[in-house]
């Protein structure tokens, strides 16, 4: 579980690199800074499902 929840979480920072990327070199008609935003928002929830997950189960925490 904590394995999945850090590789979820470098996949955020990932998508936020790429969106700071396509921010600065895509023309403004380019709609892959929006993806990034769409796929960081879903990546997001997932983490937060997991986490949410993993307390109630009694995976994390003490």
């Amino acid at each position: 579980m904590k394995l999945l929840i850090a590789v979820v979480f470098v996949a955020i920072l990932c998508s936020l690199l790429l969106g700071a990327f396509f921010l600065v070199k895509d023309p403004s008609s380019s709609t892959r800074l929006l993806t990034s935003l769409k796929t960081r928002i879903l990546l997001t929830l997932l983490l937060v499902g997991l986490l949410l997950f993993g307390f109630t189960q009694g995976q994390l925490g003490t």
